[in-house]
């Protein structure tokens, strides 16, 4: 398998993928809407469909700013074209698992978080 950090494009959506995750970003509106595209929309993993700006004000709001991270795994990109990139991933966030799928559009010379899905699902146990 090939690194997915090879292709610059995949490297930058997933590490402002990272960003978006990281408590001290999602405590500040400023960062963590520096990272979103005006036209972003996400339908989010309780089904609920979010704009750009309902999603700044929920996330970053003080009781919903996580202590940490939530573990992230599978991450996988793919350049589609020249200036979008699809990441697709899998968070766990305190036993709460989610399959992930983000859209990253080059916006002057940075990437922005265009499109984002996120699915909860059970993990089996192995074998199972």
């Amino acid at each position: 398998m090939t690194d997915p950090t090879a292709d610059p494009a995949v490297a930058a959506a997933i590490e402002g993928e990272l960003r978006l995750l990281d408590p001290a970003v999602r405590a500040e509106p400023e960062l963590f809407g520096a990272l979103l595209h005006p036209d972003f929309h996400e339908f989010g993993t309780s089904g609920r469909h979010w704009d750009r700006a309902s999603l700044i004000t929920a996330v970053t709001a003080e009781e919903a700013v996580p202590s940490r991270p939530p573990h992230v795994s599978h991450m996988r990109g793919v350049r589609l074209s020249d200036g979008v990139v699809h990441l697709t991933f899998d968070t766990d966030a305190d036993g709460r698992a989610s399959h992930r799928s983000s859209l990253w559009v080059r916006a002057g010379s940075g990437w922005l978080l265009r499109f984002h899905q996120g699915t909860p699902f059970r993990r089996t146990p192995a074998g199972a």
